[in-house]
């Protein structure tokens, strides 16, 4: 029996406990357990970092949510990506990646897997074609892909790059933190791996960090059970409780961070200060239509560039209230940044810099006519 998004929110992984009948599973904050003989340890369990109960119902949560065999936990998004990449490859391989990753993404390859011997390309993953011309036949062994992408919302056709990536004997790799599960399922359209920032939409409230991994293939999901495990970048119990607790809104507050961003996306399109507004659901956004076939709605991220400049572009960041001033996304309250200066800092003067006179929005889920009057008075 099938169900609904909503309702495996709530429900995957997430039985009454057997013993007490507790709704809510139980944080399990141990970091070992007693063993029944030597060589069978109850239910698997024998040490936190190689199993909890609390991180098995978070993943299978994970997993029920995109549509893949095996979810797995981890103490970051970095850390799911870094597993992600040495599982997977080895010094010689060759990534492609998109021309404006995630800064830290960025970073995780220029400045770490590079030294290890692993090489990339950026490519415009909006472009096919781009993708395909990057490729080095024999070494490329991932296509790398956000979509939208971080922090000027390209969209990516996660269909047509899955041929262009299986055509080349390579994964492909979609990053889905920024529409979350509840948007944008990549592996029904072919993706091979999806990542998560856990701290951000899928947690939803600031107040945890967290990343994971979803395969679509049960083999290669155990192998990288099997690293994650080796590699230890585990999440904690407590840290997996939050995520779980988070999980369960999803969905509604999916749909209020896209009411939101709808009305300010309008707003901000018809603004004599703003030079441009980017945002998939609009229009005029060049990835509009191949986000409407792949996305359930257009998220609640916003992107616009400030008609004064890069000044222009710091000053409203920093006249804004309610829109609080902070690195991360995803969370119920609604967040301002500079990336040139903020999160994309680690990409300056790379092929990634991002124009100096761009503001990134994470709408919340406020009042929407509160957060319009802020952004008029922060526009100035």
């Amino acid at each position: 029996m099938s169900h609904g998004f909503e309702t495996l929110a709530i429900h995957a992984g997430q039985d009454p406990e057997a013993r007490t009948g507790a709704v809510i599973p139980p944080i399990y904050q141990t970091s070992t357990y007693a063993q029944d003989a030597v060589g069978a340890p109850r239910e698997g369990y024998e040490y936190s970092r190689s199993g909890n109960p609390t991180r098995d119902a978070l993943q299978e949560c994970l997993a029920a949510l995109e549509g893949g065999p095996v979810g797995l936990a981890f103490a970051s998004g970095l850390a799911a990506e870094d597993t992600l990449l040495r599982t997977v490859c080895k010094p010689g391989d060759h990534v492609v990646i998109p021309d404006d990753a995630y800064g830290g993404t960025y970073r995780l390859f220029a400045k770490v897997a590079e030294r290890w011997g692993l090489d990339y390309t950026p490519a415009k993953v909006s472009d096919p074609e781009a993708v395909r011309a990057a490729i080095r036949p024999g070494a490329t062994r991932i296509i790398w892909v956000e979509t939208p992408t971080n922090p000027l919302l390209g969209i990516a056709d996660i269909a047509a790059l899955a041929a262009v990536a299986h055509d080349a004997g390579a994964l492909l790799v979609v990053d889905n933190t920024f529409a979350s599960p509840y948007l944008q399922q990549p592996i029904a359209f072919g993706a091979d791996v999806v990542v998560h920032s856990t701290t951000k939409y899928i947690g939803g409230h600031s107040d945890v960090v967290g990343g994971a991994l979803i395969a679509a293939d049960r083999a290669l999901g155990e192998e990288l059970r099997y690293h994650q495990n080796a590699m230890g970048a585990v999440n904690g119990p407590f840290d997996a409780w939050l995520t779980l607790r988070g999980i369960k809104t999803l969905g509604v507050r999916m749909d209020r961070h896209c009411d939101n961003a709808e009305r300010i996306a309008a707003y901000l399109d018809g603004h004599a200060k703003v030079a441009q507004v980017i945002y998939p659901g609009l229009p005029a956004h060049p990835g509009h239509e191949v986000a409407a076939k792949q996305m359930r709605r257009f998220g609640g991220m916003i992107s616009f560039r400030a008609a004064g400049g890069e000044e222009h572009a710091v000053e409203i960041c920093n006249r804004a209230k309610l829109f609080v001033l902070a690195e991360s996304l995803g969370g119920v309250e609604s967040l301002i940044e500079h990336p040139g200066r903020m999160t994309h800092a680690s990409a300056a003067g790379s092929p990634l810099e991002v124009p100096g006179d761009l503001v990134r929005l994470s709408v919340g889920i406020e009042t929407v006519d509160d957060l319009l009057a802020d952004l008029e008075q922060a526009l100035g």
